[in-house]
């Protein structure tokens, strides 16, 4: 008998799975203290929690027998996720469960950022009855611009289309096919953010995505455009939005979510144009059930030991395999991440070459990590465990296959990810003493260490280019510790790879795109 602790509040409609499985037990222990949860949890196979309970690092080594920990709700953050893969413990949360509630929390927020709903209403509890002052604008023929067409972004496009508005959207990930099914215009960043009436954010908070909406994209944005945020505080630079209304830039903003929350004196919330709710995206019954019975799910699954999909954190590996394919984890995910930072557009087939000794091992674990490097770029919470899960719901085709051609390594692993706008490829292997390496970047060998902060560099072969380089770093207090060139004829195309000892300023970055001939000058933070 499977023995399930539930530790924060969660419905019987939610939980009726587990309540009716003949293999588990249910056990409700609300409101515990740290020492309690610890007395509690030694007999464990399952522990499901919401935001309340800390799964510390002692928690886990307290229950010997704990397989999973679930999270009824997306994040995690109350979960110490390294110490669970550590002792081998599967993590899950639900990441579905809320999609039509924040959906619809979005289109509400829109709905009354037109027109003025909660100011109106805040006056007339002031004993006030002033119709002008609250003149509100209709959707219908206005431009709502979606940052991020995932499920929550697709179910707000369904909304604001019956409401008659034209829908543009940008994602990286959109294909032109999806966006017709949807009836939206596909458009580029920059197209989404200059035409919009209405421009609203659905991506994940990663460090690509913190302050994507800032005091240049504001620049670029209509007059009087508005601003929704309800997926994750910081996707917005609030000091950025905060003098965008004040210049009379942007219209109005409604925001569900903060970079600080509680937002203590945040001076957003001094303004009239802002609407604000203290994160309610979720807050509906039928999303606290629905992440509810998410979980229940899974939990059931991997009890029974059956496929589940929604871990956020590794799956168990034999420990003989775990040891073989160590060496190699960190040189794939290198791999990947390297080959997102360089590669524009959605991608749509990746193919995975392995060569040389590494083909005597199961190479899927390898094969995932190299996915989730890819994805990690663009989404959150992408483990190695969801990483394919992540690339089907995207149309992405993954091709893994292995060869006997080593062009003179032991092993080595070549990743090709061919997108909308093109294609790059990239390999590596493992030099006995020295570690991984990247030694091919297209078509150019290089030995680089993927590690840190690198500088890719695509420019024409003329004398001096190295110089160059050389020379601005050095005026900028940038000092390079290591360089790698390729090229294929001379005069032709040609790359250099940098290893700087600091990340350069986006000041400096632009800066160095100036400089003739360089055609494409990339920072990749490893």
């Amino acid at each position: 008998m499977h023995k399930v602790y539930i530790t924060d509040p969660l419905s019987d409609q939610g939980i009726e799975k587990l309540l009716q499985a003949d293999d588990i037990e249910v056990i409700r222990r609300y409101d515990l203290t740290p020492n309690q949860l610890l007395e509690e949890i030694a007999d464990a196979d399952a522990l499901l929690v919401r935001s309340q309970t800390q799964v510390t690092e002692q928690v886990i080594a307290q229950a010997p027998r704990l397989k999973v920990i679930a999270r009824a709700g997306v994040g995690v953050d109350n979960i110490d996720i390294p110490a669970a893969t550590q002792k081998g413990v599967i993590v899950v949360n639900a990441p579905d469960g809320n999609t039509i509630s924040t959906a619809e929390h979005t289109f509400a927020m829109l709905l009354s950022l037109s027109r003025n709903i909660p100011q109106a209403y805040h006056s007339i509890l002031q004993g006030k009855w002033n119709r002008k002052a609250f003149v509100g604008i209709e959707l219908k023929s206005k431009t709502l611009s979606i940052i991020g067409l995932g499920r929550i972004g697709a179910e707000l496009a369904k909304r604001a289309k019956a409401f008659r508005m034209e829908v543009m959207a940008y994602d990286p990930y959109l294909t032109k096919e999806r966006a017709e099914e949807l009836g939206v215009k596909k458009a580029s960043f920059d197209e989404a953010i200059r035409y919009a009436d209405y421009i609203t954010v659905h991506t994940p908070l990663t460090k690509e995505t913190k302050h994507f909406i800032n005091a240049d994209t504001f620049q670029n944005m209509k007059q009087n455009v508005r601003i929704l945020n309800c997926a994750r505080g910081g996707i917005i630079d609030e000091t950025a939005l905060y003098e965008a209304i004040k210049a009379g830039k942007v219209a109005g903003a409604a925001l569900d979510v903060f970079e600080d929350e509680p937002p203590i004196q945040n001076p957003l919330l001094e303004l009239p144009q802002v609407i604000a709710t203290p994160h309610l995206g979720a807050s509906t019954i039928e999303a606290q059930e629905n992440v509810a019975i998410d979980v229940s799910e899974e939990v059931i699954r991997i009890l029974r030991n059956q496929p589940f999909k929604n871990a956020v954190n590794l799956p168990s590996v034999p420990a003989e395999l775990q040891q073989k394919l160590q060496p190699y984890q960190e040189l794939a995910e290198k791999l990947g991440s390297f080959l997102a930072q360089i590669t524009p557009g959605a991608p749509t087939k990746i193919t995975f070459t392995y060569a040389g000794e590494i083909t005597a091992l199961d190479i899927a674990p390898l094969t995932r990590t190299i996915l989730k490097g890819l994805l990690s770029h663009s989404l959150a919470s992408v483990n190695d465990v969801n990483a394919p899960h992540l690339a089907q719901q995207r149309g992405i085709q993954l091709i893994e296959q292995k060869t006997s051609h080593t062009h003179g390594f032991t092993q080595i692993i070549h990743v090709e990810m061919e997108t909308s706008r093109g294609s790059h490829r990239i390999a590596g292997t493992l030099i006995n003493g020295f570690g991984a390496r990247i030694t091919k970047i297209d078509d150019y060998s290089v030995d680089v260490t993927p590690r840190g902060n690198l500088l890719y560099i695509r420019h024409q072969d003329i004398p001096g280019a190295i110089g160059k380089v050389g020379m601005f770093l050095g005026q900028q207090g940038v000092n390079i510790a290591t360089m790698q060139v390729g090229r294929l004829t001379l005069g032709g195309q040609a790359i250099m790879v940098l290893r700087m000892d600091r990340p350069l300023t986006a000041a400096i970055l632009n800066e160095f795109t100036q400089i003739p001939n360089f055609e494409e000058v990339i920072e990749i933070t490893l």
